[in-house]
């Protein structure tokens, strides 16, 4: 699968915090999430793993009990069930890695 640069297709999943799929395969899934500063994304999780990179902005990373101050450049993992939520200090972009690949994430 490939995909080229596109403005389109983000979905709300909280506010001030959209997701796109950029692309996906049998086992991962790629998604960018842009996140508008003080935005909240609530504790949750979920059984897949989830990689994911900060390309600009700043956040406070909670993954289990331990906050993490996640600047550009920054990356992370999270084991899948482990409970992680965020705090949005700048406008941001992540580029976040699902294994195995989220089904309610697959464009429709």
């Amino acid at each position: 699968m490939f995909t080229a640069r596109d403005a389109g297709g983000y979905i709300d999943v909280c506010p001030g915090i959209k997701r796109k799929t950029l692309v996906y395969a049998e086992k991962t899934l790629l998604t960018e999430f842009t996140l508008e500063k003080g935005a909240d994304l609530p504790r949750h999780d979920h059984p897949q793993e989830q990689t994911g990179y900060l390309v600009a902005g700043h956040l406070i990373l909670t993954i289990g009990d331990q906050d993490h101050d996640v600047r550009p450049g920054g990356s992370w993992a999270i084991p899948g069930g482990v409970g992680h939520q965020a705090k949005v200090l700048e406008d941001s972009v992540a580029i976040e890695v699902f294994s195995p690949v989220r089904a309610d994430y697959l464009p429709e």
